[in-house]
């Protein structure tokens, strides 16, 4: 559920730290770790500080063009596992056309690939081109400028266009907590994961999402996520995979204040 983009802002972490705790956090939390996500310049860094050892998962950002390096590079290297990849913004179909065949010529089998969604006009037509081609979308839910956050009405738009063509969706940057609030530093009204996997329910039943996306009670919606079948559960994740957080510990946090996971020993930062 939550990918580990401790790298990126507003975390920063440098690499010799944060490869550390990232295995600490797998070996603490299990499950609930995602990868570690590291973009593709910064692959001979990682390398430095690569342990002995069990091989680290690794979600890579490359584009189209460094793709073919990147995965060569990875699956050379045997303290690494490509657990996915994630490509920056395509800006239309052609471009889209374009990855697909990049990716059906490099990616190994089973390696999932996220595409960053445009926010134009041209978005559902490169969504109809990941929904052909069998990878998942990735939206940008936030991040160190107001305008980077969607409203809820385009977040629940971008939402709907996915889930009703079968495309996964992973989600970057914004989404520290669970439950949508207006940060005080900033001033800026931040998503909640939890948020998004209810409205991600309503809309896989055929329900609007809108109201999930705007609720800021969190006892309400921890409510509704309580008593999910395992049924339901995987229904869900399959359409919401993921989400990348410089602070894992944030989000599992809020999961146990909200009486949703139970208190994990706490990992230092």
């Amino acid at each position: 559920m939550f990918d580990d983009a401790a790298l990126f802002p507003p975390g920063d972490a440098p690499m010799a730290a944060a490869v550390p705790a990232h295995r600490e956090l797998c070996s603490r939390l299990g499950g609930l770790v995602g990868p570690f996500v590291v973009p593709a310049a910064r692959l001979a860094e990682l390398a430095g500080h690569l342990p002995d050892g069990a091989p680290i998962g690794i979600s890579v950002i490359a584009g189209a063009a460094e793709l073919p390096a990147v995965v060569d590079r990875v699956t050379a290297d045997p303290r690494l596992t490509l657990a996915a990849v994630e490509v920056p913004v395509v800006a239309d179909a052609a471009a889209a056309r374009q990855l697909t065949r990049v990716l059906a010529a490099v990616l190994p089998a089973g390696v999932p690939a996220a595409v960053e969604l445009p926010r134009t006009g041209t978005r559902d037509d490169v969504l109809d081109v990941l929904a052909a081609a069998g990878l998942r979308a990735k939206l940008r839910t936030g991040g160190l400028r107001a305008e980077l956050f969607p409203s809820v009405e385009e977040l629940a738009e971008t939402l709907s266009a996915c889930t009703t063509r079968g495309v996964p969706v992973k989600c970057t940057a914004g989404l520290h907590a669970a439950v949508r609030h207006t940060d005080p530093a900033t001033g800026f009204p931040h998503h909640g994961f939890l948020n998004l996997l209810v409205a991600v329910d309503a809309l896989t039943s055929d329900t609007p999402a809108l109201a999930a996306l705007q609720e800021e009670d969190g006892a309400e919606l921890a409510a509704i996520v309580r008593h999910w079948s395992p049924e339901r559960v995987a229904r869900v994740r399959s359409a919401y995979t993921s989400f990348g957080t410089c602070s894992v510990l944030e989000p599992v946090d809020d999961l146990v204040a909200l009486g949703l996971l139970p208190a994990p020993e706490r990992v230092p930062a």
